[in-house]
């Protein structure tokens, strides 16, 4: 996929040493059998293009991100907006973007913060299978 492809192709963003991070994408691929997001570590080329091109701190790593039509959306916001096309139930949690932003965020910000602590941090990124590496960017 070309960075022109993927201006318009929803692509999340995230930690790819973080495991809630990891065990978050791979809830995604499970919940989005139609294959709408593709995926990037932040810490991938394309990771740093999209910060860079955002001016986003390169150690911009807690925050899920979703890109898509050329725009950015960060934390809660970006998480809730996927939420919104995955399959089932998951769906539902899109009502959240009712809640004021800054309520969303500090619940957000307090998990992001303590997600190494909390869930663990792997010394090496998450490889997908070599069945899923199509959805991935590098």
């Amino acid at each position: 996929m070309t960075d022109n492809e993927a201006a318009y192709q929803p692509v999340i963003l995230f930690d790819g040493f973080c495991n809630l991070c990891s065990s978050s994408v791979q809830f995604v691929i499970k919940h989005d059998p139609e294959g709408i997001y593709k995926f990037a570590s932040l810490q991938s080329n394309f990771g740093s293009v999209i910060l860079k091109q955002f001016n986003l701190p390169a150690t911009e790593l807690n925050s899920f991100i979703l890109y898509q039509n050329d725009k950015i959306y960060t934390r809660s916001t970006g998480a809730l907006m996927v939420a919104k096309k995955l399959n089932g139930p998951w769906r539902g949690l899109g009502i959240f973007l009712l809640v004021p932003r800054f309520i969303r965020d500090f619940v957000y910000k307090i998990i992001s913060k303590n997600r190494y602590k909390w869930f663990g941090q792997k010394t090496t990124c998450w490889l997908p299978s070599p069945a899923l590496r199509k959805r991935f960017i590098s």
